[in-house]
């Protein structure tokens, strides 16, 4: 039986994490996460058909006659590809054979084929599919499986305040629960542990003191889980959380304090207890059969990856559309300020361009950002449809680096440099030591703090936006690993928040610190990042802006480090083992 409000954590071995190093980078790369996958994932880009949102640039403005690229790797001759444009007007665009080459993972050629869409005013939605023409006078082979693409003319920069985000991840239930209530008594990680909307707001205080200025609230809609990702109603709150009424309350709360806040939205699947989807199930003419997407209804629907309480949506219909949009803007009506948006990879491309048209009008200062747990490539794909993606990748090397210890510093710094240079500045990617569903950094760093600590430096210096999962900055662990045998799931990282002595009053100071240091000091945000030093362990690096600098000195090791910093910095930083610290010179 798991204790209410037992929060002290068994430390676990170093050699019991080295065994879960592989289960974690599973656990964020699973699609990609074997060499395997990895050649089956590169098949699968070339072969057949593929156009995979290939448009330079890919945010076209009213200038720009956009460049459309395709690849046909088949056994038949190609007679020709078009490009067939459904909006804003109808029409058929030849394509241009470019180039062959020979896919040596597809054994065949592959031809790439280019052409270019017109020019079209500010605020033009563009629709368009792409199809291969068979030589043989067979049928047209639509590109990805039939997918219909799409974007937005025009700019959308995420909105100033989101460069400036400090985030605070809220899981609802695990929180708080306010009203002087404790924690329930739960017999399994699963069960309600009893945190409200009510527990939210008496703590407002507590993050806007801490220096966060945007707070993500995960799922709060009526559904039987824990974690509110089975939702079975969009335009209300779980009764157990507490009403639209208390919702407001938030609201107004959050943004009497100068806080922004987002809400989550899960637009590829709903709960299986959602009456539409129940519908659906006891009849096969209901109006919302089509609503979900039936290989041999009723038994045989597609779902979240197989998980049969998650029946996907079929995006595509028009009806789950509007029922979707007119979800988001009753929220960002009540006052949300922006999308954290969930398995963008599910709805295509066309969807997400939608969700902007509807958004952007509605509130122009929106921030959107996606869960693209995918290659860089694949997340640049969502460039125009929302602002950027939360940085998986960073995630984790930061977690390899300073948690697991299986890239140096060096290697991580060599990593920095490009993956900084890959992205345009207009990308957010806001940053994440852990979350909701991957084990917690203290827990895989073996409980060290001081690991801990570096990995937060390094994070609240980089240039975008950092997030912190709830439970982070006081200490908060957990039992068992994610994939340990005799684990809960990703259950076993949503331990209750403490709040009580056994919150790590040192550590909860130091993240403290650092998101006053940020808000203090735009230069982290809006200056230049240079690299001064990085070896096995050691690494330092300046930010600039011509007004000021940021020194900042990271020590990777189990023996103090003295770093000297050459000219014109001339500083000398002293670390203890395990150590950073930084300084601001030039101001």
């Amino acid at each position: 039986m798991v204790q209410s409000g037992q929060n002290a954590i068994k430390t676990p071995t170093v050699s019991f994490i080295r065994q879960v190093v592989h289960n974690m980078n599973e656990t964020i790369f699973g699609s990609l996460f074997t060499p395997e996958k990895q050649l089956a994932y590169l098949k699968a880009q070339t072969a057949g058909v593929r156009h995979l949102n290939q448009l330079d640039p890919l945010a076209p403005t009213a200038v720009a006659t956009p460049l459309l690229t395709v690849t046909t790797t088949l056994p038949q001759r190609i007679e020709r590809v078009e490009c067939v444009l459904l909006e804003p007007e109808t029409a058929v665009i030849p394509l241009e054979r470019t180039a062959i080459a020979w896919d040596i993972l597809n054994w065949a050629y592959r031809a790439t084929w280019q052409g270019r869409l017109p020019a079209q005013p500010d605020g033009t939605l563009v629709r368009y599919q792409i199809r291969a023409i068979p030589a043989d006078g067979g049928a047209p082979i639509l590109a990805d499986d039939g997918a219909t693409f799409a974007y937005l003319v025009g700019e959308w920069p995420a909105p100033q305040w989101a460069r400036e985000a400090i985030i605070y991840q809220v899981f609802p239930d695990r929180f708080n629960p306010g009203n002087g209530r404790v924690w329930n008594n739960v017999h399994h990680l699963s069960d309600i542990y009893g945190g409200t909307l009510r527990g939210i707001i008496e703590k407002l205080d507590y993050i806007a003191d801490l220096g966060f200025n945007v707070i993500w609230l995960n799922p709060f809609f009526p559904d039987l889980t824990h974690h509110g990702y089975h939702a079975s109603d969009h335009f209300s709150v779980n009764p157990r959380l507490g009403s639209i009424a208390d919702m407001e309350e938030l609201i107004a709360g959050v943004h009497e304090r100068g806080i922004r806040l987002l809400l989550d939205l899960v637009a590829n699947h709903v709960g299986s207890t959602h009456p539409y989807f129940q519908d659906a199930l006891a009849r096969q003419d209901s109006p919302y059969h089509d609503w979900f997407c039936w290989r041999s209804w009723p038994d045989d629907y597609v779902a979240y990856y197989e998980v049969k309480e998650l029946p996907e949506l079929n995006t595509e219909n028009t009806a789950v559309r509007d029922y979707m949009f007119r979800s988001v803007r009753f929220w960002l009506e009540k006052g949300f300020d922006g999308l954290r948006i969930d398995y963008t990879l599910g709805p295509s491309h066309d969807f997400w361009t939608a969700l902007r048209a509807a958004v952007q009008p509605l509130k122009p200062e929106a921030w959107l950002f996606g869960e693209t747990v995918h290659t860089p490539e694949t997340q640049m794909g969502y460039d125009g449809r929302f602002h950027g993606n939360l940085d998986f990748l960073l995630a984790q090397k930061l977690r390899d680096t300073f948690a697991f210890n299986t890239m140096n510093v060096a290697e991580f710094d060599a990593f920095l440099h490009l993956h900084e240079a890959y992205f345009p500045p207009r990308v957010s990617r806001p940053s994440f030591l852990d979350n909701h569903d991957m084990n917690r950094f203290l827990f895989i760093a073996d409980g060290d703090t001081r690991k801990l600590k570096l990995a937060a430096l390094c994070q609240f210096t980089l240039p975008q936006p950092p997030v912190v999962y709830n439970g982070t900055e006081v200490g908060l662990s957990q039992h068992r690993a994610i994939g340990d045998p005799d684990s809960h799931g990703m259950e076993e990282c949503r331990l209750p928040m403490p709040w009580d002595d056994t919150q790590n009053a040192d550590l909860r100071d130091y993240f403290r610190q650092l998101a006053h240091l940020r808000r203090q000091h735009p230069v982290i945000w809006q200056g230049q990042r240079h690299t001064l030093h990085a070896d096995a362990t050691a690494y330092a690096y300046a930010i600039s802006d011509g007004a000021e600098t940021l020194l900042v000195a990271l020590n990777l090791s189990d023996a103090p480090q003295t770093i000297h910093l050459p000219a014109p910095y001339a500083h000398t930083f002293h670390l203890p083992p395990w150590g950073g610290d930084w300084c601001i010179v030039n101001k």
